[in-house]
């Protein structure tokens, strides 16, 4: 069910956002979230349940490696990007969902939520171990008409 959120197709459609430059940034969110279902916020405060990790040793892991591939055969452009690895994640008192693919911003609540990402091994407990999200082999995002 993963899914990219309305408030960054307006930016893309208005030249307003830059997935190639933005400061992407990746967070967990719980399985109390209601982040699957809100697809039209406009930023992490639009949400009525953000239902972040609480796991020991959490963080929000910064996208690195960002690239985009055209691929005019079929009509697609991919956004792809390193790995994520959330480093010694604990357990939270819930499940891990999913991946909520954002645009950062100093101040809290106002990162704009690019896309719902809950493929590739979701849900899943911490450990205490290295989580690594591995991003589909066409990329995090595919940009179709």
């Amino acid at each position: 069910m993963s899914f990219v959120y309305q408030r960054p197709k307006e930016l893309l459609a208005t030249a307003a956002l830059n997935l190639g430059t933005a400061d992407l940034r990746v967070a967990l969110v719980m399985t109390n979230t209601t982040t699957d279902t809100e697809k039209a916020a406009n930023t992490f405060a639009g949400f009525t349940t953000l239902d972040e990790c609480d796991g020991a040793n959490y963080a929000r892991v910064d996208l690195a490696g960002v690239t985009t591939v055209r691929d005019d055969g079929n009509l697609i452009v991919y956004l792809d990007a390193n790995d994520a690895v959330f480093t010694n994640l604990g357990a939270g008192t819930r499940q891990n969902q999913a991946a909520l693919l954002h645009v950062h911003n100093a101040t809290p609540g106002l990162e704009v939520p690019v896309a719902f990402i809950d493929t590739g091994g979701f849900p899943f407990d911490g450990t205490g171990a290295n989580n690594t999200i591995q991003w589909a082999a066409l990329g995090i995002l595919q940009l179709t008409g």
